[in-house]
């Protein structure tokens, strides 16, 4: 079920709300936390039913394992206990190996085996870190010893189970806990359903609407079509808008939905397209992943500890695994890669004492992350490349000829064709109208604070913005686009 289809906002959520607080009400919290248990698990059925069982499974044997684990190390048996940890966590990578990777590293071994077709359980990626953190915690202490209920609550949480927050246990578990859960608070209400709405618009005004132009240039890209330099880039640069709100959007609905339910979520996204160096963009972006990765990766490998040499080399491995975790692809893997080096080539320029003036830093650092979510979308490494010699120029430069001749000093620059066949709709206004698009999506991104650091009255104008267009895409869209982050 999708936050942003009428069956979740008229029938699930109502019914939801309703009934967590109304058995909070008549029966106490542990009958509301069944309930949202419960409602989790149809949240999660309405998509393929039989995958709820290996949902409950993998909740089930995560508790016992970090109960188990949680004995052995306050018991001072920490070897033991670091065996049961190995194994678990074996256990659950295993798991999203087999489902989400088998079939890439067969055909990388093997190109002509015959595929497994195995089908991805919807949001493994994000339920197997949950349970991770669960099991490093329980080695480590650093969690209280709840009971199978509260866990069960917090990995199903529908907020956040198919595309994150990644929120750690001892964040949320003590909040499903608290005595004053299941009271209805009308300033958590109120704030969550704002933050509801902002996201809402973020995913069916903006993130649609630039999906719909990056899809053009990428999928001409995937045919094997020769994209000139503005169809390229405005594809690109399309898609960098599409993935900002798309998942900036989830976040925010998520956040508020948790909210309503009176738990908060940490923030997800801090206008990272404003940051002035690629370790300031993934402080900003996906904050939650940035934070497992740094906490349970990048740490464990060694950080900085074991001087500069080693810290850039675990740089580099933490973003790699960080791409193949998006996806079973190697052009996720390039993606990482990029990043990685992006973030080592700073590294060595910070610790030189080097510094650029914060708007060429600015610049420097939209490009580079502009330019690596090029494999992160194109289907494939062909495409990619396709998609990178059209930016460059390789296949010429053109424009509308309608506006070379209005302005011909352009046309020592470009060449005019009638329309742009991979640009919008390919019509005669398209290059205007993606223009205009785009300048203003790059203004929100690049001059307004993120929704969480708005004032009452920026919140108020924002939805009255979005409203009526996203009531018109929510009841009239033809079809209702996913959330990028459910492929992952």
């Amino acid at each position: 079920m999708l936050f942003h289809s009428q069956p979740f906002i008229l029938g699930f959520l109502p019914l939801c709300l309703g009934g967590f607080f109304l058995l909070g009400r008549l029966a106490g919290r542990v009958w509301a936390l069944r309930w949202l248990v419960c409602a989790s698990f149809a949240f999660y059925a309405w998509w393929r039913p039989p995958f709820v069982l290996l949902l409950a499974a993998s909740i089930a044997l995560n508790y016992l394992l970090g109960q188990h684990i949680l004995r052995l190390a306050r018991a001072g048996r920490a070897r033991p206990a670091r065996r049961w940890l190995i194994g678990g966590v074996a256990l659950n990578l295993g798991l999203l190996g087999w489902f989400k990777y088998a079939d890439f590293l067969l055909h990388t071994v093997a190109p002509d085996a015959p595929a497994l077709h195995l089908f991805l359980p919807l949001a493994i990626s994000f339920f197997t870190f949950q349970q991770i953190m669960f099991l490093v915690d329980s080695a480590r202490c650093d969690r209280q010893d709840t009971g199978a209920l509260p866990y069960a609550a917090f990995i199903a949480f529908f907020p956040h189970l198919i595309a994150g927050p990644i929120v750690r246990p001892k964040e949320i578990i003590p909040q499903l806990t608290a005595p004053d859960l299941v009271r209805p608070n009308r300033e958590n209400l109120t704030a969550g359903l704002m933050l509801f709405l902002l996201g809402l618009a973020k995913k069916l005004v903006l993130a649609d609407t630039f999906g719909s132009f990056a899809d053009r240039g990428f999928d001409a890209a995937a045919a094997g079509e020769a994209l000139t330099f503005f169809e390229a880039w405005y594809a690109a640069l399309a898609y960098a808008l599409q993935i900002y709100f798309d998942f900036s959007g989830y976040s925010d609905m998520a956040i508020g939905l948790a909210r309503m339910l009176n738990v908060r979520f940490p923030l997800n996204f801090d206008s990272p397209y404003q940051a002035a160096s690629i370790t300031a963009f993934w402080r900003r972006w996906h904050m939650t992943l940035s934070r497992f990765l740094r906490d349970y990766l990048y740490i464990p490998l060694g950080g900085s500890r074991a001087g500069q040499r080693r810290r850039l080399v675990n740089l580099m491995l933490t973003m790699l695994l960080g791409g193949l975790w998006h996806g079973a692809a190697w052009t996720f893997v390039l993606w990482g890669g990029l990043h990685g080096l992006f973030l080592v080539v700073h590294a060595a320029w910070t610790r030189r004492g080097w510094a650029l003036p914060r708007l060429p830093a600015q610049a420097l650092t939209l490009l580079a992350v502009t330019l690596a979510w090029v494999p992160f979308r194109a289907d494939g490494m062909a495409a990619t490349w396709a998609m990178l010699r059209g930016m460059a120029g390789a296949n010429g430069i053109a424009l509308p000829q309608m506006l070379v001749w209005a302005i011909p000093p352009l046309g020592a620059i470009a060449t005019g064709v009638p329309v742009l066949p991979n640009l919008g709709d390919a019509r005669t206004l398209s290059f205007p109208e993606v223009t205009t698009c785009l300048l203003l999506g790059w203004a929100i991104v690049l001059l307004l604070p993120n929704v969480h650091a708005m004032s009452e009255r920026m919140h108020g104008w924002t939805l009255t913005a979005g409203f009526a267009l996203s009531v018109q895409a929510l009841f009239f869209a033809p079809q209702v686009a996913p959330f990028l982050y459910f492929q992952f």
